[in-house]
This record gives structure tokens, C-alpha cells and sequence, in this order.
């Protein structure tokens, strides 16, 4: 679980560090983060892919998420039984104590008691 959060959220947070960054022009000094290196980046992606570059922000947002909605299904097929056991844990629980409630004697049966 360690090396996915390495590998899955390192280049995650980079690219949205390095985009909001250089969106707002937060530059430090550094090149890379003005916002002429923003608008060059996506005019040459543009070019490169034959689309206007200010559709790339948005696609490239929808595939981080669909990355990422796979990667935890993956996740959740591989620790199913885990996740299960969780579940039934913390909510399986609330049914049982509703079975023992119900198993107590009833008000009819106490005041008949001698």
C-alpha cells in the first residue's frame, strides 16, 4: 500500500501542485511555475495532439479521476474479504442488537409475572 501511494500519488500531487501553481502564477523565482510556462506547456500539447489547449485541463482531470476509481477498485478486489470483515464488524453489529432487544420479554409477559 505504500509503494501505491508513492507511484499513484506522487505524480498526482506533482502535476496538480505544479498546475494550480502555475495557473495562479506562484512562480517563486522558478521558471517552470510562471504562468508563460503554464501556456506554453498546453499550447504545445495542443499542437501536439491537433485540440485546442484549453480542453486539455479538463481531459486530463477526467483521466486522473477514472485512474484513480480503478486503481481502488483494484484495490478493493484484492482486500475484499478485509473490507467485509470491516463492514460486518461495524455495521452487522446494529442488527444483532436489535435481534437481542427483541429476544427480551414483552410488557404482556412481565405483567402476568407473579
Amino acid at each position: 500500500m505504500k509503494w501505491l501511494m508513492v507511484f499513484w500519488g506522487g505524480p498526482v500531487i506533482l502535476l496538480t501542485g505544479w498546475y494550480s501553481l502555475s495557473y495562479y502564477d506562484m512562480s517563486f523565482g522558478i521558471f517552470m511555475l510562471t504562468r508563460d510556462a503554464h501556456d506554453l506547456v498546453f499550447r504545445l500539447y495542443g499542437h501536439i495532439l491537433g485540440i485546442p489547449p484549453e480542453s486539455i485541463p479538463p481531459l486530463v482531470a477526467r483521466a486522473m479521476v477514472v485512474d484513480t476509481i480503478v486503481l481502488f477498485g483494484l484495490v478493493a478486489l484484492r482486500k475484499h474479504r478485509q473490507i467485509a470483515t470491516w463492514l460486518r464488524a461495524r455495521f452487522g453489529g446494529a442488527t444483532s442488537q436489535s435481534a437481542e432487544l427483541s429476544a427480551l420479554p414483552s410488557d404482556a409477559n412481565l405483567s402476568s409475572a407473579p
